[in-house]
């Protein structure tokens, strides 16, 4: 990966954005997207879409979600101490511990989340997990007023950590899921525009996957640009560290490519499609079953309008919803490069009905 982008991609990871509060990250992603699309844009529901021959006959949408799991302040007491909310879906032991940074109108406020202590924990409870109930934010202030001239209700916030390189090019942070995806369709259309195909091509950093229950921003997105096929970038678990059966999870390692999914919300044909194209340019990819729904803006976005064939690809991802995940930056390249490949491959002929 180049030095650029793999600056841009940390700085993507680095910045807040829980859902519904992805503005920051959406800037920085925007920004990028300027330096070489034809168009780029931000819709009201906070979904940046930037495109390259937007006029062209064929469109192809690839899509990645922008935002991340995240806590929103809800109660304050007497002591100035917060109490919290979670946006998404947390285990809520890796709050113990932790550091958070808010996001306010007057900028980020820093914060530590406290229990209390092992030595005052009764023995019958030690072995009891906590909840986010049991705990709270601290920002060293000594009353509630102090803390409300800081904060507001509904201001939300994430772990404090920031994005760091191990060994064999492997990148943990928190945010990948999905940052990472936001970073893969760009990258992909950046490759585009350095040797256009014959397509549009609408790459969209997506809102509110995380609290998705309606669709969220990838159903919006996709009826605005109404695809004639479309592709989802996201993450999926890597199965290769203890405690997790291969038979059950599946068969999935960091560093052996992109995983394509086979299952009853993605196309078939786009499917092998993308298969054939990874084949035909060397790319190694893995494959994953999702028999039912996928977790992913590919359930929203299939079912858009009249439907949409659609695909999905994912990055392996170790420890996903917390603050260490991690990826090797080899399937981040390769899942770039395939987008690109594939959306060269779409003619205004490409008949993606399952015959």
């Amino acid at each position: 990966m180049k030095s650029s982008s793999l600056e841009l991609l940390k700085s993507l990871l680095d910045s807040p954005g829980p859902s519904g509060f992805e503005a920051e990250p959406a800037r920085i992603w925007r920004t990028e997207a300027e330096s070489f699309a034809d168009s780029v844009e931000v819709d009201v529901g906070g979904n940046c879409i930037a495109a390259i021959n937007p006029d062209a006959d064929s469109r192809v949408m690839f899509a990645g979600h922008v935002d991340e799991i995240g806590i929103m302040v809800s109660h304050v007491d007497d002591k100035g101490f917060i109490y919290f909310s979670t946006i998404g879906g947390w285990d809520h032991q890796v709050f113990v511990g932790q550091r958070v940074v808010i996001s306010t109108r007057k900028g980020q406020v820093r914060g530590v989340i406290g229990k209390k202590p092992i030595h005052l924990i009764k023995s019958d409870d030690r072995d009891t997990g906590s909840k986010v109930t049991d705990l709270w934010i601290d920002i060293g202030s000594r009353t509630k007023n102090e803390t409300l001239k800081r904060i507001r209700i509904g201001d939300p916030g994430v772990l404090a950590s920031t994005a760091l390189d191990f060994p064999h090019g492997r990148l943990v942070s928190r945010s990948i899921d999905n940052r990472i995806g936001a970073f893969v369709v760009l990258e992909a259309l950046r490759l585009l525009a350095a040797r256009r195909p014959a397509s549009a091509v609408f790459a969209v950093a997506t809102a509110r996957e995380e609290i998705a229950w309606t669709g969220g921003g990838a159903k919006t997105s996709a009826a605005g640009i109404d695809p004639s096929v479309a592709i989802v970038v996201d993450v999926t678990h890597a199965t290769d560290h203890p405690n997790l059966e291969s038979k059950e999870h599946g068969d999935v390692k960091l560093g052996k490519g992109p995983v394509l999914s086979r299952g009853s919300s993605v196309s078939s044909v786009v499917f092998e499609m993308l298969a054939g194209v990874a084949e035909a340019q060397k790319i190694p990819y893995q494959t994953a079953a999702a028999p039912t729904d996928t977790g992913t803006d590919a359930d929203a976005i299939h079912t858009t309008l009249r439907g949409v064939p659609t695909g999905l690809i994912s990055i392996p991802n170790r420890y996903m919803h917390s603050p260490n995940e991690m990826v090797e930056l080899a399937d981040v390249d390769k899942a770039a490069k395939l987008l690109a490949a594939f959306a060269r491959k779409v003619k205004p002929t490409t008949d993606f009905r399952p015959l």
